[in-house]
């Protein structure tokens, strides 16, 4: 009797544990100039980055289709061992790809349960990484959704923009304002609230970033225990480094750094950086 995990490209997971666990990723897919990339399959972040900065219009994203889930889905469900699937994906504030599953998952009609992580990046794979170490250890579909409610009710996501240039491409601010926020040199930060990008503070420097990220991490960890904490960055890995350092003074305990996917980093430009972390 095995529980199978499915996910979504934007939860950058390492090979190496999607290896280990097992995970099926389906991949979103991006379209830069005429040309349409599968998420992690023919592009690399690094290429991604390369064509985003070169680009002269904003690449678009696109949710993986209604038939590539089903056709997953009945490939795990194929498999002799499998008595249940539970696909967790990115918020669906920002993106339609839990619709899609949940449209698939009502074509095959049992056996299925799709979840809205409520998070991108790290923050989702923390639910992916739990749930496939339940499953591994004999635990119900219904223990493991009950257990992912609460790391998502314990989970934290912070996001600094490096420019706001994208942000503006995407449609989430004027032209205007972000023309007068980066001549005031302004970096905005924000929150995950419920799934929906949230702005929270402002800062004009790396190091007042850092010390309002390290900040909040003191604030909602004081007297729990940190499962994990990972960090996510276009084009940013020094400054991940020096985040990671801050952190690692106040708890010592190991920081995953990566870089992110171009779903996100598509929104955000290079320079971004993501802190999240989860307690209990």
């Amino acid at each position: 009797m095995t529980i199978k995990i499915v996910t979504d490209s934007t939860s950058d997971l390492s090979e190496e544990l999607v290896k280990e666990y097992g995970i099926a990723v389906v991949p979103l897919s991006i379209s830069v100039e005429g040309k349409t990339y599968l998420d992690g399959v023919d592009i690399t972040k690094k290429e991604f980055v390369n064509l985003l900065t070169s680009s002269v219009e904003l690449p678009k994203s696109s949710q993986p289709s209604v038939g590539y889930f089903e056709e997953t889905y009945r490939r795990l469900l194929d498999e002799p061992d499998t008595t249940h699937i539970i696909s967790i994906h990115l918020t669906e504030g920002m993106s339609g790809t839990v619709n899609s599953a949940r449209t698939a998952a009502d074509m095959i009609g049992e056996n299925i349960t799709v979840i809205n992580s409520q998070f991108i990046s790290h923050a989702l794979g923390f639910q992916i990484i739990e749930a496939a170490k339940m499953a591994k250890s004999g635990s119900s579909p219904e223990d493991i959704v009950l257990r992912l409610e609460q790391v998502r009710k314990h989970t934290s996501l912070y996001l600094m923009v490096d420019t706001l240039e994208y942000l503006a491409k995407g449609g989430r601010i004027g032209r205007g304002k972000a023309l007068m926020g980066s001549l005031l040199k302004i970096k905005p930060v924000a929150s995950l609230a419920d799934g929906v990008y949230t702005p929270v503070s402002k800062v004009r420097t790396h190091m007042q970033m850092i010390e309002y990220f390290k900040k909040q991490f003191i604030e909602e960890t004081s007297g729990l225990k940190v499962k994990a904490i990972g960090i996510a960055q276009i084009e940013a890995d020094a400054l991940a480094n020096k985040l990671r350092d801050a952190l690692q003074q106040v708890k010592n305990i190991p920081v995953t750094i990566s870089e992110t996917s171009p779903i996100i980093s598509t929104h955000t430009g290079p320079g971004a950086i993501a802190l999240m972390y989860y307690t209990e």
